[in-house]
């Protein structure tokens, strides 16, 4: 009867040296090992043939530490942001017609007479669009 492999004795595959190697390369990163302690430890690696080498190449390594959990789902809009949509286009078309209704007072004045009012075209469309908003809830604050 033949005595079981103790788990150091177990010979290694290419795939578990790239996975020690890949470990080396992260300690390099953190600044655990230069680059010269790299080369000669994965030197060891490739030329490892049991688990047992593998883990004293790693051995005076502290374990990597948990990946970082992924960040939080973020709706892509809220209240908060939709209000804040609102207000802006609500101040930029205030301004937009306050500069129309100032040229065309001034137009009038400088002229002497009452010229068609037609900062209202430039008024009207937008200020209903924004208007349809407000009343659909868009922008407006939840009671």
């Amino acid at each position: 009867m033949t005595d079981p492999v103790r788990p150091d004795d177990l010979r290694v595959s290419d795939a578990e040296r790239a996975v020690v190697q890949e470990r080396l390369r992260r300690a390099v990163g953190d600044g655990q090992l230069d680059l010269h302690e790299f080369d000669h430890r994965v030197q060891s690696i490739w030329a490892a043939k049991t688990r047992g080498e593998l883990v004293r190449v790693t051995a005076d390594l502290p374990e990597p530490p948990p990946p970082p959990p992924p960040p939080a789902p973020r709706r892509v809009f809220s209240d908060d942001d939709a209000g804040t949509a609102m207000r802006v286009l609500a101040i930029i078309w205030a301004c937009a017609v306050a500069v129309n209704v100032v040229v065309w007072a001034t137009v009038s004045l400088a002229t002497g007479q009452f010229l068609h009012p037609w900062f209202l075209y430039v008024a009207g469309p937008p200020g209903a669009v924004l208007g349809v908003l407000y009343a659909a809830g868009i922008g407006r604050p939840r009671s």
